[in-house]
């Protein structure tokens, strides 16, 4: 496949609520296609579905290498024993990194790294030597003319960078441009982007 076929993956079932989910005017409960999630129950795709980023970009990895890959619960309840999520009371941390790095290649033979300390500007070079490149940015990031109250928080799967730019696919974009191949800038990209993620090789 070429760069231009990275598929999209929504974290949410159904894309075309991303913007009222966002937005409150629509609940997880009320989204109608969630069985497609891979989830064993609605309560089970409730409590996931806004924690999923991750899953969401491995498997439009999974998906661009192999033409098919597994649910993203499925994907989920997969890499709890390797500890790529946590929880703590009513809360789910993660995705933890070096957990989900293991997962990766014990269970889909991917070659994974976590990367910390990253400037925007090396993510061209990082982009010529791995496939992917899953960034923690602000999930703000949907909206690019707005300023970011932080960095990081959730993740994006950049595909193609050059020394102007980088384009990626966002699991939680609230319109088509703001989901499928957004190109920004990489001064742009760099106001949301905490300088941590995982390369794909």
């Amino acid at each position: 496949m070429s760069q231009s076929e990275v598929p999209y993956v929504c974290q949410w079932a159904t894309p075309e609520l991303a913007a009222d989910l966002i937005a409150g005017r629509a609940t997880l409960a009320e989204d109608a296609n969630w069985v497609q999630s891979g989830a064993a129950s609605r309560a089970e795709y409730v409590e996931w579905a806004n924690h999923v980023c991750g899953m969401a970009c491995l498997k439009m990895v999974l998906t661009h290498r192999d033409g098919a890959a597994p649910p993203l619960l499925e994907l989920v309840r997969r890499s709890l024993p390797y500890g790529a999520y946590l929880r703590d009371g009513e809360r789910i941390k993660g995705l933890i990194y070096a957990p989900f790095v293991v997962f990766v290649r014990e269970q889909f033979a991917l070659t994974a790294e976590v990367r910390v300390d990253l400037d925007v500007h090396q993510l061209p070079p990082l982009l010529e030597q791995h496939r992917y490149f899953i960034a923690s940015v602000h999930p703000s990031i949907r909206q690019p003319a707005t300023q970011p109250p932080a960095r990081g928080g959730h993740l994006v799967l950049v595909f193609a960078a050059d020394r102007h730019s980088v384009t990626f696919h966002n699991p939680s974009g609230d319109s088509f441009a703001s989901r499928q191949k957004v190109t920004m800038s990489l001064a742009d990209f760099g106001r949301f982007f905490a300088g941590r993620g995982i390369s794909i090789a």
